[in-house]
């Protein structure tokens, strides 16, 4: 898995699927974004959406969303990285 907040925090290759949720959480908690923003994120990456994450994952190769900071949209972005697979 690769856990990218692109312009914030390089992208990291952790091994489980929980791990990478919870990298991108704490990135995440540490912006500067409005409480309905990291409410969003708690609901999209908290540790009960492990399975729906991992079917997107299944389904198409990602998960994205965008953080704003101020008026700047960064992407967020969860994705696996497997043999033949070019990103």
């Amino acid at each position: 898995m690769i856990a990218e907040v692109r312009g914030v925090a390089a992208p990291a290759y952790f091994s489980r699927l929980p791990d990478a949720m919870a990298a991108l959480l704490k990135t995440l908690d540490a912006l500067p974004l409005s409480p309905d923003q990291h409410g969003y994120f708690a609901e999209l990456f908290g540790p009960s959406e492990t399975q729906s994450v991992g079917r997107r994952l299944a389904t198409h190769g990602e998960v994205r969303a965008l953080a704003f900071l101020d008026l700047t949209p960064t992407v967020v972005r969860l994705y696996s990285v497997g043999p033949g697979t070019s990103r």
